[in-house]
């Protein structure tokens, strides 16, 4: 509506001293107010919208602020030489992030997924802030939902369930009016515990139930059920940001397909060598939702000659992103139904083949920890374990060097192999053998 005003009328409200000193009152008291929000940190941009779209034949794009979004990232744990994962990161003084925030803009990564948060809300917000303000990039943050807790995860038990539930609630109401949140993870791989692979759990009502098979599907309902009780609370708090549910593989989707209709995307941890397989048709047979590629990568350590292997770890990170890219929804082949994906990882973790060890955490250790037939580079090491934790960064660390504080990052091919595939998808860098 459109409020005129007369000549009249005008000029009594310009001679009317009164009036005029209310409205500079006013405008000084609204200054004071900008000023004090601005100092307080409390006058952030407001939230960024990102959703979900389904276009035709079923295929499905990331919104954020009603563009198309191609999540290009990493996993992100940046532990130093000589700490494990009980490092307390988000309190380093050095602030590793704006080191890494920098080099990441540089090879084109837009996100980074954090498992879980730090314990002091403030440190978390600062590096969410740090990570957008500076550099844009955006933090897909998880939440284990207790599944490395001592003795076992028990999904199987209401109080268990009812703690889990307040920490992920709490974890949402604290950021998600940050601008720099992407989206929520439920779990990781909290799936292989239903089927006694990894954390088992279990109920009175389980072991009553004579059937192995039966025992694992009610374990995978218990378990889908909480999550989609999850998202559901999620979304009535947070109706801006996706929620994802955290999986190994595939492995129970078709549980989840009958009991968690209120996640919106799965994230898949995958690790299948140079290709996904049918990964993509297989999940729209089985739980038709997007996918994340939440965790999937190659070790540049080929334990078959002993050595350090650059271009192998390249060759299968091009080879896993170009499937990646044939299968988003704009592209004119492949199922239409991925999102993205965060490779494992920005840095290596030294700490992570002899855990009880603290002096093992200042070596680069170089034996295998388990085997992977997908990666047959090196397959034919001693045992067929060819699968090196410590060496999956795109970027190595240095012990001798220091950056702003810190352990040197060294980028490897991979970096500049991917950094330019994204640039040029169509182009196909060749690897050397």
């Amino acid at each position: 509506m459109k409020l005129s005003l007369n000549n009249a009328s005008k000029k009594r409200l310009t001679q009317d001293t009164g009036y005029k000193k209310r409205l500079k009152a006013l405008c000084i008291l609204c200054s004071l107010f900008c000023a004090c929000a601005v100092l307080s940190g409390a006058a952030r941009p407001l939230t960024h919208k990102v959703y979900i779209k389904t276009l035709n034949a079923g295929r499905y794009q990331l919104m954020v602020n009603n563009r198309p979004y191609i999540v290009r990232g990493v996993c992100y744990n940046p532990i130093p030489i000589g700490k494990n994962h009980e490092y307390d990161w988000w309190s380093d003084a050095h602030k590793p992030w704006m080191v890494d925030g920098k080099r990441m803009k540089e090879m084109g990564i837009n996100t980074v997924r954090i498992y879980q948060a730090g314990e002091d809300p403030e440190k978390v917000k600062a590096v969410i802030r740090d990570l957008y303000d500076n550099y844009g990039i955006r933090v897909i943050l998880g939440h284990w939902l207790g599944f490395w807790e001592y003795p076992c995860p028990f999904y199987g038990h209401k109080d268990f369930r009812d703690r889990v539930k307040q920490q992920v609630l709490d974890m949402v109401n604290l950021y998600k009016d940050e601008p720099g949140i992407l989206m929520w993870i439920l779990g990781n791989e909290n799936n292989y515990s239903c089927l006694n692979m990894v954390r088992p759990w279990s109920n009175d009502e389980i072991d009553n139930e004579p059937d192995p098979q039966k025992q694992k599907k009610m374990r995978a309902t218990i378990y889908y059920s909480f999550v989609n009780e999850l998202a559901g609370q999620i979304h009535a708090i947070d109706p801006n940001h996706p929620v994802a549910l955290g999986n190994g593989e595939l492995i129970g989707l078709d549980v989840a397909n009958e009991v968690c209709p209120d996640v919106d995307l799965v994230a898949c941890i995958i690790y299948r060598g140079k290709t996904f397989g049918n990964l993509f048709n297989s999940l729209k047979a089985t739980f038709d939702k997007p996918i994340l590629l939440s965790e999937f990568g190659a070790d540049c350590y080929d334990a078959y000659l002993g050595q350090e292997d650059q271009n192998m770890q390249a060759f299968f990170l091009q080879s896993q992103w170009r499937q990646i890219y044939d299968n988003v929804a704009n592209s004119k082949k492949g199922a239409g139904n991925c999102i993205g994906g965060t490779m494992f990882e920005w840095t290596d973790e030294w700490w992570k083949h002899s855990e009880s060890d603290p002096e093992s955490w200042l070596v680069h250790d170089t034996e295998s920890n388990w085997t992977n037939g997908s990666y047959y580079f090196d397959i034919k090491a001693k045992g067929n374990k060819n699968m090196n934790e410590e060496w999956f960064g795109i970027v190595a660390l240095s012990n001798t060097e220091k950056e702003e504080g810190i352990d040197a990052r060294i980028p490897r091919k991979a970096y500049y192999v991917i950094r330019e595939f994204w640039k040029n998808p169509q182009k196909e860098i060749k690897l050397k053998r």
